[in-house]
This record gives C-alpha cells, structure tokens and sequence, in this order.
C-alpha cells in the first residue's frame, strides 16, 4: 500500500493518523503539486494505491483503511455531520491559503468575501460544541485538530477568538499519533 501527500496537509496528517491507529503497513511517499497532477484526476494529495484501489480522497481513504481492520467510520449522523462542518471550513481555508499566496486580494472579491464569512460561521459554530479532552477520538475530531494544527502552522486563523476549539487542540496535541504526524514548523 502507498500513500501519496504532503506532510503539512491536514488532509494527509489526517490519513497518517489513521494509519497509525489501525497498525497498517504502507509506504508513505511526499508528493508535490507536480507529482499529484501526474498521478491523480484530482491533482491533489492525498491519494492512495492500495492494489487494484485507487482512492483520490482522504475521506474515502481513511473509510478503507478503518473497514480493512474492521473499525467503523463516523458511527453516527451527527459525527458524519461534524466531519462535513470541518471538511468545509478546512477546504474553504486551504483554497483562500493559496489564493493569498497567488497575490489575490481577497477583500476585492465579494465571493472570496463570502468564503472568509463561511470559514469564521462554521469556526464559531463549532466553537459552541463541547469537544473531548482525550483520546480516543472519532474521526470528526481527529480532522478538526488536523485542521487547527495546520491553520496555526500557516497562520491563518485566530484561535483566541475559540476558546473551546483552542483548549481541544492543546489536549489532542498531546496525544502520540498527533505527535509522531506533527508536520515540520519551518
């Protein structure tokens, strides 16, 4: 099995996780912009070859990963729908990342606008859950503490303005596998 991504992706930190949850081998290889627009239709990391399987989505890579070893994946409606939340406001944030880096000034753009809005509604909504202070944690929570590690690395997020997300990460940065993914801080 091989794993194709970027150590800073919260995306891939994510399926990282994972992997370190279910023991299963797989050969990790860092892939750039180029080597993900070579290999996968989506031209983004993470993807994942595992045979004849050929999974171009975190989502459905970790879902195969947790089935491979008989664990389930997001057991109810609302951790399917807490996942969704992160997985917005994690894709909103990433894409609005690297328009800035582009030079695009987002506060021109009334839709890039509306994406800003999205990020701090969803932020805030989340804020209002009660999240836990140690593991085990369910797959909704593992990708809200990728997403806020890497929105702290890339600065691009206050978390003082979310106090209940901000204690979240200080106690799932404690945990191993958040510490044996952490991704490089330069």
């Amino acid at each position: 099995m091989k794993l194709y991504g970027s150590y800073t992706s919260p995306f891939v930190r994510h399926v990282r996780i994972v992997l370190l949850e279910t023991g299963l081998a797989c050969e990790f290889i860092e892939t750039d912009q180029t080597g993900s627009t070579a290999k996968s239709p989506t031209q983004r990391v993470p993807f994942l070859e595992d045979g004849d399987i050929f999974l171009t989505d975190s989502t459905s890579i970790i879902k195969h990963l947790r089935e491979r070893v008989g664990q389930e994946y997001c057991k109810t409606a609302k951790e399917l729908d807490e996942l969704c939340l992160v997985n917005t406001v994690m894709d909103t944030c990433v894409n609005l990342f690297f328009i800035k880096r582009d030079g695009v000034d987002i506060s021109a753009i009334p839709y890039l606008q509306r994406q800003a809005a999205r990020i701090q509604s969803t932020l805030a909504e989340l804020n209002q859950q009660q999240w836990p202070t140690s593991a085990p944690y369910n797959d909704a929570q593992i990708r809200l503490a990728c997403f806020i590690g890497w929105a702290k690395l890339r600065k691009q997020v206050d978390f003082s303005l979310y106090p209940n997300l901000d204690a979240f990460f200080t106690y799932a940065n404690q945990h191993p596998h958040f510490q044996a993914t952490q991704p490089p801080q330069s």
